[in-house]
């Protein structure tokens, strides 16, 4: 009897049950109308002795688009949509990328990763979700051919938004983005809703 009580309290603490799931947590990300701040973003290429660094701001439209408006080493601005990537020329939107094979499946990459679509995610890597709603890090390793190419793992940790994302590339690269001075929620400049 003592056994199956243990037993019992055992499983009622055993954090498994009381799990926060990729479900919840695509549903803390997507509930915001938007998510706007600052990020830094330092990529260490495999070649280079030292990390190359940008910064700026940027706007998240859940499951709709993204802008991100580097100001630091030179200004340029990028929207993300389903529709691809396009650069503002300071009177109009252009594609950089005409043609370039494979920029679809980035694109949605990069949204579902910032806009919490874990079914999107789920697609292409094994989730690993651990933590709380307050603090939490989902590991994604690549379970597709075409991952199993680009990426050895992924890292997003966060609470309510995402605070990081680490990339851990194949050929040896490495990107860490994070983002600070995060605010939901509040009013768009027109430049950003006419953007998105």
């Amino acid at each position: 009897m003592k056994k199956t009580i243990a037993a019992a309290l055992l499983s009622l603490a055993s954090p498994a049950l009381w799990a926060f799931s990729t479900a919840e947590l695509a549903q803390t990300l997507q509930k915001p109308s938007n998510v706007q701040g600052a990020f830094t973003q330092q990529r260490q290429l495999k070649s280079l002795s030292k990390p190359m660094i940008t910064g700026g701001k940027f706007v998240l439209i859940p499951k709709k688009g993204l802008l991100w408006q580097m100001q630091k080493p030179f200004e340029t601005t990028l929207r993300v949509r389903a529709d691809g990537i396009m650069q503002w020329n300071g009177s109009a939107w252009t594609n950089p990328n005409q043609g370039k094979v494979g920029q679809s499946q980035q694109i949605k990459l990069f949204l579902d990763l910032l806009g919490g679509n874990t079914q999107g995610l789920e697609k292409q890597f094994n989730l690993a979700l651990s933590g709380t709603e307050k603090q939490w890090t989902l590991n994604l390793t690549p379970k597709t051919a075409v991952t199993r190419q680009i990426f050895n793992r992924i890292a997003i940790s966060g609470d309510n938004v995402v605070r990081k994302i680490e990339l851990d590339e194949k050929q040896g690269d490495k990107t860490v983005m994070q983002f600070r001075e995060v605010q939901t929620g509040k009013p768009l400049d027109d430049f950003s809703q006419k953007a998105l």
